[in-house]
């Protein structure tokens, strides 16, 4: 019983850390109808510190999201330049957990029973994936989306869907409703 009750814990906080977050923020006297053609940027993408594989899926992610918003890429002077960058955050989560432990007397007689609660913790990484949209013209940021979400070793397309998640889900703020 008491294993069940710690495995259920374990996945609800499992589970729950899987989820993504994101936020985005953005300069309200910006235009964003006016922006149309789009363009990476090569000094700040080459910056990024993940792997050549984890940087092409991510670019490969905003290629398709931006392609389905009717934005096209551009190599001559595009409306807005695109960067990303990846941070990771250790982080620690506390659950209760209850060490219960008595005995019972056969045959209907008392027994001693007790139960002691303590808190466990479990540890995992947190990936933040920020996206931001610079203005060409003005060189100025625009617009930032930023993704949260557990991180863990996975097979590669498992690991693919889920940047093309995160990156999905932070560019459906884009771009900003006002």
């Amino acid at each position: 019983m008491k294993k069940a009750v710690l495995l259920i814990t374990l996945f609800a906080i499992i589970s729950s850390c899987s989820s993504i977050r994101v936020s985005s923020d953005f300069n309200e006297d910006i235009n964003f109808t006016e922006f149309k053609t789009y363009a990476f940027s090569k000094s700040g993408i080459d910056k990024v510190e993940i792997n050549d594989i984890d940087k092409k899926r991510i670019l490969r992610a905003i290629d398709i999201e931006l392609y389905n918003k009717g934005y096209r890429k551009s190599s001559i002077e595009p409306d807005f330049l695109i960067n990303f960058f990846t941070k990771t955050n250790k982080k620690i989560d506390y659950y209760p957990s209850n060490n219960y432990y008595g005995y019972a007397v056969p045959y209907g007689g008392m027994g001693h029973y007790a139960s002691s609660w303590y808190l466990n913790s479990f540890s995992y990484n947190e990936g933040v994936l920020f996206i931001d949209i610079i203005d060409r013209n003005k060189n100025e940021l625009v617009w930032q989306g930023i993704g949260k979400g557990y991180i863990y070793n996975d097979k590669p397309d498992n690991k693919n869907e889920k940047i093309k998640l995160m990156v999905n889900k932070i560019l459906l703020q884009f771009p900003p409703e006002y």
